[in-house]
């Protein structure tokens, strides 16, 4: 199915399911309270700011999410391949509050990256556009498809440092206080980009 709607470069994200949205709306009317989730954005091809742009605003247009807050754009070396043999990433955090369940969320999580033309050949690969859940809730979970929180964000100084920025009392579940994982992790190559800026959505 064709991810783009149109002409010009502005990619639109696929439609929501029809199902998920009736998910979203029966929730929405009967005040369920909406979940906390973390997300992780990464870009290291193409225009790496705008990109990470388009994806925080295509997941505040999605029914049953809101991003409630953005952190600070940082610059990575990237992970598990050769130096110098990728471009940098630029990487950011952002915090929603949710009705959707896990599945549905990581559903959009994926419709996002392949708007944005997120290409899966390779586990190291170069990609314009990756969007990782890093924690639902307080969900601890080992599914195939998806473990929350993030099975090696407790590690990863390019997750745990903006998330750290946005929500400096925030915890990870399972792990313990983000504050003091980051502190426990090297953090070479990673590095705030404070001439940059997302922009929470209206």
């Amino acid at each position: 199915m064709n991810a783009f709607g149109g002409s010009g470069n502005d990619p639109t994200v696929q439609p929501v399911p029809t199902s998920v949205v009736e998910q979203v709306d029966a929730a929405d009317t009967t005040l369920q309270n909406p979940e906390r989730a973390v997300l992780s954005l990464g870009s290291n091809l193409g225009n790496r700011l705008e990109t990470l742009q388009g994806a925080v605003d295509a997941l505040e247009d999605t029914p049953g999410v809101r991003v409630k807050a953005v952190s600070p754009v940082y610059e990575t070396e990237p992970w598990g391949v050769e130096p110098g043999s990728q471009p940098s990433y630029f990487n950011a955090v952002i915090v929603l509050r949710t009705t959707l369940p896990p599945a549905s969320l990581l559903e959009r999580a994926h419709a996002v990256e392949e708007a944005f033309h997120r290409v899966r050949d390779e586990r190291w690969g170069a990609r314009t556009l990756d969007v990782d859940i890093v924690a639902y809730g307080d969900v601890l979970r080992n599914d195939p498809e998806l473990v929350l929180p993030h099975p090696r964000a407790h590690e990863r100084a390019f997750v745990l440092a903006p998330w750290n920025d946005v929500d400096p009392g925030a915890e990870l579940p399972g792990h313990g206080p983000v504050a003091r994982l980051l502190a426990g992790v090297p953090r070479d190559g990673v590095a705030p980009r404070t001439d940059l800026e997302l922009q929470l959505p209206e």
